[in-house]
Order: C-alpha cells, then structure tokens, then sequence
C-alpha cells in the first residue's frame, strides 16, 4: 500500500506569553512546544491511532493535517502534495477528502439543524449543487445503520451513540479518503462503542478510507488499528504495528500504559506499573527525555540527553536508553 498521509519531523509551538510581558521577562523564546518532531505516515486503507494521555499533542497535530494549526516547521503531504503553505483556495479541494470526526458525539452537532442539513451541510460549504440532497440524505444514513425518517430530527432527540453515527455520516457526505476521529467513542457506553467500532470498521473494509485515531483508550486501539503511535509531551516515544507493541512494548511508557489496561484473558499474568510524580507541564519541559521525571529505568544521560532512535524490529521504533 502507498502511503496516502506522510508528517515528517513536525513541529507545533504555541506563544506562552504576549509580547510586553515576554519583554519585562527578558524571555527571548516566549513559546512552549506542543508537538516535537512528530514523523508518521498513513498507508490507503489504513488505520492508525495516536495513543496517550490528555494534553500529549494528539489533537493538536491532527488539527495541523486540516490547517486549523499552523506548524512551526516540518513537512505535510497528503498524496504527495505538500499541505503547508497552501492557501485557503488551494487548500478547499483538499478538506473534501479529509474529514474530522469531533470528540463530542453529541456537542458537536448544531442544535438548531436537523439531522439532513447537518450531514448534507458539506455539500453546500463545498458548492456541490449538482446533487439531490434528500437522496444523500437518506444514502448516508443507510451507510451508517439509521432509517432515513432520521433526517427530519433534532440533535436533542438523539442518543449518544445515534448522534455519533450522523457524525459518522456528515464526515461521509464528500467521500474522503482519510478521517480523522477524535475520541470516536468518547461518552458512550460500553456496548455503544462496540457498535461504533464494528460500524467504522465495517465502513473502511467497504469504502477503503484511512482512519487517523485519536485515543487514550487502549481496547479501541486494539480493536481497530492496524499502527499505532504513543505520544507524550509532544514526542512519539513508540511507534510500531499494534499486535507488536501490544505483545512487546519496549519503552518504558507504553508498558506502564498497557500494564493500566483490561487484559482480555482472566488467566493471562498481569502487573500494573504505576508511575511516580506527575505530568511535567509544557512551559517547564525537562531536559533531556521528557520521561526521565517518572521513569522507573531513568539512568543519568536520560537527564541530559534525548535519545536517538533505536529500532526493535521491522517498523517498529523508539526513543529510549534502556529498553525493555
């Protein structure tokens, strides 16, 4: 498979403070970063997840892929062409085929439009005139498991997981190739989000989209991606296949992460790891690897210096002194 997503080395700062006060403070670096050279790419058909804890980045570099946060450097390319740069003209035909699935199933929805307008909304943004909307309408609701007399409904009269779908179906309306969901099944239910999963899953084995998963939620992890990319403060500290780094994590935080998980097997041997201390915050970013503050195997270069990177097998790859 072809790659249809490729980030390479990116890099995301936002300004810590205004200028006067960076003035008076003599800061001449007033800016924290938000994402550190963040390098991934996306195969055609592909699903791959951005896994770790909240404020590690994930969002933030998936709002970069659709222009809505401009890196500080780095490079972009979406089937070979270079997304940074483009302007809003250039850029449109291209956010007709990468869609973003919001985290709030039901928030994310306007509670003044009915479910048709709301997913054929798109097409209008788009100046797509030359299509019968009721049709789509009633197509996209098929294509996500909803009756077409849907469409005539409000946000508020539906369920969690209905609002999820007609998020799911708006995200379909132009056929992209790549979309990009956050927190796909973030305030659900349990069974809800089996349903979701199965339905995503379903979806891409027929229309052959890409997903880019955003998630803390490790069993969504194993259930539909095929890579995966563990973030934390900005950094990709592992990247692999997920069977992989599910039998093998070898950095330090992703095994304490699985170690959190529900192990499928009641007979499987399991031990939690528990880190010390907490989240180091961005404005105050250790030296050296980030980890090092609540590492369990933290030796003394970890202090000072960040690793290179070191590869545990094919595809897979990580920043670490001592792996596991």
């Amino acid at each position: 498979m072809s790659d249809l997503l490729e980030i390479n080395d990116l890099r995301i700062r936002f300004r810590s403070k205004g200028s006067f006060r960076a003035l008076l403070d003599r800061d001449k670096d007033p800016y924290i970063d938000a994402v550190c050279g963040a390098s991934l790419a996306i195969k055609r058909g592909e699903t791959f997840a951005l896994v770790g804890e909240s404020g590690a980045g994930k969002t933030t570099l998936a709002r970069s892929i659709i222009g809505l946060v401009k890196p500080a450097s780095g490079t972009i390319q979406y089937k070979g062409e270079t997304l940074l740069g483009l302007g809003d003209k250039a850029f449109k035909p291209l956010r007709r085929e990468i869609a973003m699935m919001f985290q709030d199933p039901v928030g994310c929805l306007s509670p003044r439009l009915t479910v048709r307008s709301i997913i054929t909304e798109p097409f209008k943004i788009h100046g797509v005139a030359d299509v019968d909307l009721d049709r789509e309408a009633a197509r996209l609701l098929e294509l996500v498991g909803l009756p077409a007399t849907f469409a005539g409904n409000y946000p508020y009269q539906l369920s969690g997981g209905q609002a999820r779908r007609v998020g799911v179906a708006r995200a379909l309306a132009l056929s992209p190739q790549l979309i990009i969901a956050d927190e796909p099944t973030a305030g659900l239910d349990v069974s809800v989000q089996g349903e979701v999963l199965n339905l995503l899953y379903r979806l891409q084995a027929e229309l052959q989209i890409s997903f880019l998963i955003i998630t803390h939620n490790l069993a969504v992890v194993r259930h539909t991606s095929d890579r995966m990319a563990i973030m934390y403060l900005g950094r990709f500290v592992e990247t692999g296949p997920t069977d992989e780094i599910f039998r093998h994590p070898r950095h330090p935080y992703t095994q304490a992460l699985l170690s959190a998980s529900p192990e499928p097997d009641p007979d499987a041997p399991k031990s939690r790891i528990y880190l010390k201390g907490e989240i180091p915050s961005l404005v105050n970013r250790p030296q050296g690897c980030e980890f090092h503050t609540r590492c369990p195997r933290a030796i003394d270069v970890c202090r000072s210096r960040f690793p290179a990177l070191r590869h545990a097998g094919p595809d897979h790859e990580l920043y670490c002194y001592d792996p596991g």
